[in-house]
C-alpha cells in the first residue's frame, strides 16, 4: 500500500486508539514521527514509545497514557496537508488553547514545540495540534 501522508496516517491511528481505549498503537516509522513522539512523551501525552523492527520493516510502538479511564489526548488535529502546507514565522507561531494545548512544528533544526521554535526565533511547518 502506498502512503502519501504518513503523518496523517499516524495521527489517525493515535486518535482512533485513544478513543477506543487501547493502551498501545503501532504507527509506521519515520524520523519525523519519532521526533514528534519524543515531544508528545516529554509533554506527558504518551506513556512511552519505542522502535520495533520486524524483518525489513520498522514501526513505532506507542503506549498511550490515561487519567483513570479518560485518555490524556482529548484531540489531535493535523494542520498541514500534502496539498496545503501551513508555514508560520517565529512571530506567528500558534498558541493552542491559550497554552493548554501543544503545536508540533518542523523547523530547520528539527521537530519541536511551537514555543521552543518561537524562543529560538525559527519558523516552520505546523504539523499538528494536540490537547
Amino acid at each position: 500500500m502506498s502512503r502519501t501522508d504518513i503523518t496523517a496516517d499516524a495521527i489517525t491511528i493515535i486518535r482512533n486508539a485513544s478513543l477506543a481505549g487501547k493502551t498501545e498503537a503501532v504507527i509506521p516509522f519515520s524520523n519525523l514521527l519519532a521526533g514528534a513522539c519524543g515531544i508528545l512523551k516529554q509533554e506527558g501525552y504518551l506513556e512511552n514509545f519505542r522502535e520495533v523492527q520486524d524483518g525489513k520493516k520498522r514501526y513505532i510502538k506507542i503506549y498511550l497514557k490515561y487519567n483513570g479511564k479518560e485518555p490524556v489526548i482529548n484531540a489531535i488535529k493535523k494542520i498541514s496537508k500534502p496539498g496545503r502546507k501551513i508555514y508560520k514565522s517565529a512571530k506567528e507561531m500558534p498558541n493552542v488553547l491559550r497554552g493548554r494545548g501543544l503545536a508540533v512544528v518542523t523547523t530547520s533544526k528539527g521537530v519541536m514545540r511551537s514555543l521552543d521554535a518561537k524562543k529560538s526565533n525559527l519558523g516552520g511547518e505546523i504539523l499538528f495540534y494536540v490537547w
